[in-house]
Order: C-alpha cells, then sequence, then structure tokens
C-alpha cells in the first residue's frame, strides 16, 4: 500500500492533468503561505480557481470530499487573500472547487470528481 503522502501527490497530479484537460491553466501548485496552502490555482476564461485537492485510497473513512469542513474551507481564506493581494486578478470571478479522486493500490484512479465553486462567499 502506498504511503499517504504518495497518494496525496498522486492526487494532485491527477487533479492538474484532470484541469488541463477540461481548459485550465495551471497558475499555482502547492502555493505556500505563513497561513497555510491552496494546492493548485488555475485559470479558465475569467475565473480564478483555487482548488484543494482530496485524496484517498478507500472510502474506509468516508469519500475524500466529506473531509472538507468549513473549518478546513475558512482556513483557506487568508492564503486566497495573500495571492490576491500578490497578484493581479481583479476582473476575474472567484471559485472555490474541491476535486475529490479515489485511487487504487497500484496508484491508477478509480474516481475523479470536481466540485466547482463549493463556497466562496463575496467577503473573500
Amino acid at each position: 500500500m502506498p504511503h499517504n503522502q504518495d497518494i496525496g501527490k498522486k492526487g494532485e497530479q491527477e487533479a492538474s492533468k484532470f484541469l488541463k484537460s477540461k481548459g485550465y491553466r495551471i497558475i499555482e501548485q502547492n502555493f505556500h503561505t505563513h497561513w497555510g496552502e491552496i494546492d493548485l490555482i488555475a485559470v479558465k476564461d475569467s475565473k480564478l480557481s483555487f482548488i484543494e485537492v482530496k485524496t484517498r485510497s478507500n472510502n474506509h473513512f468516508g469519500k475524500p470530499y466529506e473531509s472538507m469542513t468549513i473549518h478546513k474551507i475558512n482556513h483557506l481564506r487568508r492564503p486566497v487573500q495573500y495571492f490576491l493581494l500578490k497578484n493581479d486578478y481583479k476582473n476575474y470571478k472567484l471559485s472555490l472547487d474541491v476535486i475529490s479522486i479515489v485511487i487504487n493500490g497500484d496508484l491508477t484512479v478509480n474516481n475523479l470528481k470536481h466540485f466547482e465553486n463549493v463556497a466562496f462567499p463575496p467577503s473573500f
């Protein structure tokens, strides 16, 4: 069985590949700040998407997207605000997305779901 770090890394690779196939351009991967990290930041048309990737090797503890709590969403506020402060995306719509991935033991994708605009209060 692969390690959690390998599973997470594979999930981010698969999410990136999926987004590119849907016409997104990845502009940041693992955007680190003092307040936290954003897995992927992507642009499509005039929409800027901040994407949290949740990957698991099984559903024993629930589906990957079910681990995206309101606390985790709120924890992304400051990294998002910091990114927006440092970069010029004023005329873009903002979206917080979750990509939920279940992978098999051999690191192949079993299931991938993209949830767009899961929570973006106007105050972001």
